[in-house]
């Protein structure tokens, strides 16, 4: 199994769309895919129709085990979704309390690790959404990982977002064996704005070596695909923006090839 994780401080840059999209094209070749849903406020979760809000079963019910994961717990949380090869680990409203339940407690960081471990055989890429902030849900998605994805809206304000996550990489980089490569993706781009453009350019003069060279143009076939409750690429396959996905997995499968498969499994 290959595990990513989409990222950034900052709310509203794609995040779950990144991690949608691309679950939704790796399922399209043929691949068993697992979606992670970390952020409490259950975006993916909601995007495949389910309730954050009322859900029985979900990622939140892998932390309630003092660290330790019953052998049929991951699995038995996972739910379909619209489409075929593409399952779901939903999101409840109550990872919200996490930190104030886990606040002192050790041996909670790789728990999402030890839960995609119990499910190595079954699946062979999972995708993780985590939430806007730094805690323990992000650093278990960053423990799980062996890539991480950070998207960022083309715009001044995310740029802010991008250096706080940065920021946070590094940290977490210094408690790892291996530092955790990561691939700067920018989002939401609209070449007819002036402050797209100057944001772009600043994107790439900071972090030449992380960013990838294309970019997820605005798109609103994005928004239609999420409100019929499918992925992009069974929505409209054609779009600009699955497109611009499919050229990105493109080169995170080329890339992934030279990259050594987290020690997880």
């Amino acid at each position: 199994m290959r595990i990513w994780s989409v990222s950034n401080q900052k709310g509203g840059v794609g995040k779950t769309t990144t991690a949608v999209a691309l679950g939704g094209l790796l399922a399209d070749r043929g691949q068993r895919v697992l979606i992670v849903d970390l952020d409490p406020h259950g975006s993916m979760t909601s995007y495949f129709r389910y309730d954050p809000d009322s859900i029985e079963s979900s990622s939140y019910d892998l932390f309630m085990h003092k660290g330790e994961i019953p052998e049929g717990l991951p699995a038995s949380v996972i739910k379909q979704t619209s489409s075929q090869n593409l399952d779901l680990m939903p999101a409840s409203t109550a990872l919200a309390t996490l930190e104030r339940q886990m606040t002192g407690q050790g041996g909670y960081g790789l728990v999402l690790a030890k839960s995609l471990a119990l499910l190595w055989d079954r699946y062979d890429y999972a995708l993780i959404d985590t939430p806007p902030l730094l805690g323990v849900l992000m650093v278990n998605a960053m423990a799980a990982s062996e890539k991480l994805l950070i998207p960022v809206q083309t715009e001044f304000l995310a740029l802010k977002g991008l250096e706080r996550m940065v920021h946070t990489l590094t940290m977490v980089n210094r408690s790892r064996k291996r530092e955790l490569p990561y691939l700067i993706v920018p989002t939401m781009f609209d070449r007819r704005t002036q402050a797209a453009l100057m944001a772009m350019k600043t994107i790439r003069s900071q972090h030449a070596k992380h960013v990838w060279q294309a970019y997820i143009p605005v798109d609103t076939r994005l928004r239609d695909a999420s409100r019929q409750g499918v992925t992009p690429s069974a929505f409209d396959p054609e779009s600009r923006a699955v497109r611009a996905y499919q050229h990105l997995l493109k080169d995170l499968l080329m890339a992934a090839i030279a990259e050594p498969r987290t020690a997880t499994g």
